[in-house]
């Protein structure tokens, strides 16, 4: 059956073993990603929560409320087939990583990302042999390239479900180091995304909020939060 029909047809939804993971049955149709490929998921966890989404579909089928169910057609569909291009992709944000590239003023907002980056960079330094060098504006800097391939490695050690998610921590942060902060358990997701946020929140204060930018900001955050859902999700028990 096509995962995507366009409305419901099921009863019942229930995740059950199936191989090596866990998969979705629609009563006694097994979901599967747009691509046709069998919606297989590493844990019990994770496929319960793609149940619990087809479980509350009324009517027409609409993805946009279904993340873990998109998450996952992300992970079987695009990032299984194509490992070690997203890998080097995404390992490329160490090389240009948010918290290496600081403000020269005001002294308010310097002081700022200092505080709340510099920590995280003596982290990297310090759990993955990893010690990147800051500079001011936007102007390129080199960073050691084995500094960036000690940054790189748990990129190509993860799954491609725990890669799904690595790449919205990395894309929607600009920062691999505040990526690898949240799958490390050194911070929360929340606290990376406020991290992430820092010039973004002073021009707020200093010049009032926009409200568009605010709410496609929301949105931002809430897809942030899913992705680290997500990764714990995909970990198996042994793993945590």
């Amino acid at each position: 059956m096509s995962a995507w029909a366009a409305k419901r047809f099921w009863t019942d939804v229930t995740a059950v073993p199936d191989g090596d993971g866990f998969g979705i049955r629609l009563d006694d149709s097994a979901v599967k990603t747009p691509a046709k490929a069998a919606m297989i998921v590493p844990t019990q966890e994770m496929a319960q929560a793609i149940a619990d989404e087809w479980a509350l579909v009324d009517g027409q089928i609409d993805p946009t409320v279904m993340p873990f169910t998109r998450s996952a057609n992300a992970a079987i569909d695009k990032v299984a087939t194509q490992f070690g291009d997203v890998a080097a992709m995404l390992g490329a944000y160490a090389a240009s990583d948010l918290l290496c590239y600081r403000a020269d003023s005001p002294a308010g907002l310097v002081s700022r990302q200092k505080a709340g980056w510099d920590p995280l960079l003596e982290w990297a330094a310090d759990t993955f042999g990893a010690r990147l060098v800051t500079t001011v504006g936007i102007m390129p800097v080199a960073q050691d390239e084995n500094a960036l391939s000690a940054l790189q490695k748990p990129l190509f050690d993860a799954t491609e479900f725990e890669m799904a998610a690595l790449h919205d921590l990395i894309a929607m942060s600009g920062s691999l180091v505040l990526a690898l902060g949240v799958t490390q358990r050194r911070l929360s997701a929340q606290h990376a995304w406020e991290l992430s946020r820092i010039d973004e929140t002073w021009q707020a204060e200093q010049w009032g909020v926009d409200e568009d930018a605010q709410q496609a900001a929301e949105v931002k955050r809430l897809a942030f939060n899913h992705a680290a859902d997500f990764y714990f999700m995909a970990k198996i028990a042994t793993d945590r």
